[in-house]
This record gives structure tokens, C-alpha cells and sequence, in this order.
């Protein structure tokens, strides 16, 4: 009878713990087995519906720290405007916000909303980017930072790219920012660039690439130096800095002669052939050599020239899959690439979608129509 009512109540115990929330069981461990979880912070985040199994597999270490904020940092976001399913997002995919000192919480609150005071669109950002908002070492520095971009003119949405996709580089010490920004405005008037333009042109850099200001400023001058030694003349390397903006940071002298030496042999090129494919496509010297080699071998087994690569080199911009689907549908309407022009299927979506539409409109077309003739 005992061992009977025994099983029983070891029965009932085993189906309420699975019904009760997780404050009415007792504290548990993590994955590992080793340190004890913080019941305060499950049952707070419980609370806010934070799905705990999803925090216990990805980041159990935040449930096992003595001291957590977790309704101090919701009290926080829901004074931005934060509504609770946002609150509960930002909590299951950034927990160690929880860690964070409210007073801390509170200084980057209203660091953020100096640049974006729009609250919707602010909460909008940290729900996308919590673990930059929520990056509250060296706040200090992120201050002086934003004071210093601010103080250039930059588009407060240039801005505010930079603190979600880059925090790293407002981070760190602000004369380090100053010494690659003043590096990007020499290299930009030496090469003949207008006062007028720079802040644009910086602009147009930090917005397509904002981890710029985390290369060395010492990268610039060895890239460019590397190019001018090749023979572009200051007109044409502004070009190329414009065309490339940012990614000429990331440009290492020898990976830049790897690629230009590939072209050369490959395409059979002068050295004022090569010059001019570089200048018309200045993205080849980013890829790596696997990389040209597989899209000029591609689009050589299907047909076109070296003569066509060279007249048309922005055909290396496109992968191989996507030039053998435009091959394929211009040739649908009659056009023969490999006696053509390579323009046809060069360039963006957009661009390739403007070109089949007027082949389409060709082949609608009689061969002679005075009304409407053929452009």
C-alpha cells in the first residue's frame, strides 16, 4: 500500500512540475551541470515571456550570474516605446542585456536618442542591432565619437549606421577616428578631389562600408601607392577611389598584383589594356584569383572571346550561374552572345531586365515600321 501511494504521489509530483512555470520548480542547473542558475532571473524573464529553453541553449551563462536587471532593462526599452513582444525579442536574442547596470542602460539611452530622437525608428534599430546598443564599454569613447562625426556634418543616418553595424569603431579612442578621417581627406584632395565634394565623398565611403574607420589609416597609402606604381595617373586613381570607396581599404598591395597579373595573361592585355579594364571595372581587384579564374574559365566554355571580355570587363562582376541564366534567356528572343555585345547581359538586375525587355519589344517589331522605329 505504501509503495503503491509511494509511485502515485511521485506520479502527481512529475506532472505538476511539467504544468507549473518555471518559479514554482525548484532552481536547476545549465547544460553543463556545473553552476546554478539564478531563479530571480528565470522567473523575470519568464515573466516577460521570454522563451527560457532558447536562452538555456544559446547563452545558459546569463541565468547562472549572481546579479541581473532583467526588470530594470525592460522598464528601460518600454520607456522608448518598446512595445512587450519587442521587449521579449530583444531579450531572447541579446539576454546578457539583463547584465547590464540600469544607470549604464539609461547614459546610452540617451546617447542614442541625441542621434536618432525619433523613438520608432530608434526602437526599430536596437531590435535589429541589441548587442550594439547594449555594448556599454567604453561609452566614453562612443561619446566623443559621435560628437566628433557630428561635428563633421556626416547625415545623421550615416550616423546611426555606424553605431548599429560598426559599435566596434565608435568605441575606440576618438583620435584614432580623427587620424583615419584626416588620412581619407588628404588622399581625397592630393588626387585631385574638390573641398566642396569631401563631405559627400566620406559619406558615400562610411555608408558602404561602416567598418572603415576600423582599418589603419597606413592601408590607404599602401594601396594607393601600390597603384600609382602601376602607372594610373592621380586623375585615374581618384576614379578608382570613387569607384571603390571603402574597399580600397581592404586592398592588399599583393593580392591586388595577384589578380592584375592574371588578367593580364589571361585576357592577353597590354599593360594600357589592363589599365583600362581596371578603370571600367574596378572590382576585379578584390576578387581573388579562384574567383577570376572561375568566372573568365566559365564564361570561355560557353563561347565568348577574350576580345569580348575586354571590351566589356564588368562581365567579371557577375557569377557564372548568373551568366549562363542571362545567356540562356536573351538567347530566347535570338540573341547570340558570343556574336554580340557583352553589354547585353552586364550589370544589375535592373539593368539586364531593361535590356531583355528591348529585345522582347524587337522581336515583337516587324523588321520595318516607320511609326515606331527600332532604338
Amino acid at each position: 500500500m505504501l509503495r503503491v501511494t509511494t509511485a502515485s504521489l511521485c506520479t502527481y509530483c512529475h506532472r505538476m512540475r511539467l504544468l507549473l512555470p518555471l518559479s514554482a520548480s525548484s532552481s536547476t542547473v545549465t547544460s553543463t551541470g556545473k553552476r546554478l542558475e539564478n531563479q530571480h532571473t528565470v522567473d523575470s524573464l519568464y515573466e516577460l515571456s521570454v522563451d527560457i529553453r532558447k536562452v538555456r541553449e544559446f547563452k545558459s551563462w546569463v541565468l547562472c550570474e549572481g546579479s541581473a536587471y532583467v526588470s530594470e532593462t525592460a522598464d528601460v526599452l518600454r520607456d522608448m516605446g518598446a512595445e512587450p513582444t519587442v521587449i521579449t525579442r530583444i531579450l531572447e536574442t541579446h539576454p546578457e542585456a539583463v547584465l547590464c547596470r540600469p544607470e549604464d542602460v539609461a547614459a546610452q539611452r540617451d546617447l542614442w536618442v541625441s542621434v536618432c530622437p525619433n523613438k520608432r525608428e530608434l526602437m526599430s534599430i536596437i531590435e535589429k542591432f541589441p548587442s550594439s546598443f547594449f555594448t556599454l564599454t567604453h561609452h566614453s569613447n562612443q561619446q566623443a565619437n559621435i560628437l566628433y562625426l557630428q561635428s563633421l556634418h556626416l547625415n545623421e543616418q550615416i550616423i546611426r549606421k555606424l553605431m548599429a553595424s560598426a559599435p566596434q569603431s565608435l568605441s575606440q579612442p576618438v583620435e584614432r577616428n580623427q587620424k583615419v578621417i584626416q588620412t581619407l581627406r588628404e588622399t581625397y584632395l592630393d588626387l585631385g578631389g574638390d573641398e566642396g565634394n569631401l563631405r559627400v565623398w566620406l559619406q558615400k565611403l562610411l555608408s558602404q562600408n561602416p567598418y572603415i574607420l576600423e582599418r589603419p589609416a597606413e592601408t590607404w597609402r599602401d594601396s594607393l601607392g601600390f597603384l600609382r606604381d602601376q602607372g594610373f595617373t592621380t586623375e585615374e586613381l581618384l576614379s578608382l577611389v570613387s569607384s571603390l570607396r571603402a574597399s580600397i581599404a581592404e586592398l592588399q598591395p599583393e593580392s591586388m598584383h595577384q589578380a592584375l597579373a592574371y588578367i593580364e595573361e589571361a585576357l592577353d592585355c597590354s599593360k594600357d589594356e589592363l589599365k583600362q579594364i581596371v578603370i571600367r571595372c574596378p572590382t576585379v581587384l578584390s576578387y581573388s584569383l579562384s574567383t577570376l579564374f572561375e568566372r573568365s574559365q566559365g564564361l570561355m566554355d560557353v563561347g565568348v572571346s577574350v576580345e569580348q571580355m575586354k571590351e566589356s570587363p564588368n562581365v567579371l562582376e557577375l557569377t557564372t550561374q548568373i551568366v549562363l541564366y542571362r545567356i540562356q534567356k536573351v538567347a530566347s528572343y535570338g540573341y547570340d552572345v558570343c556574336r554580340g555585345s557583352l553589354d547585353v547581359i552586364v550589370g544589375t538586375k535592373k539593368d539586364f531586365e531593361i535590356s531583355y525587355n528591348k529585345l522582347h519589344l524587337r522581336q515583337q517589331r516587324p523588321l520595318f515600321n516607320p511609326v515606331s522605329p527600332l532604338r
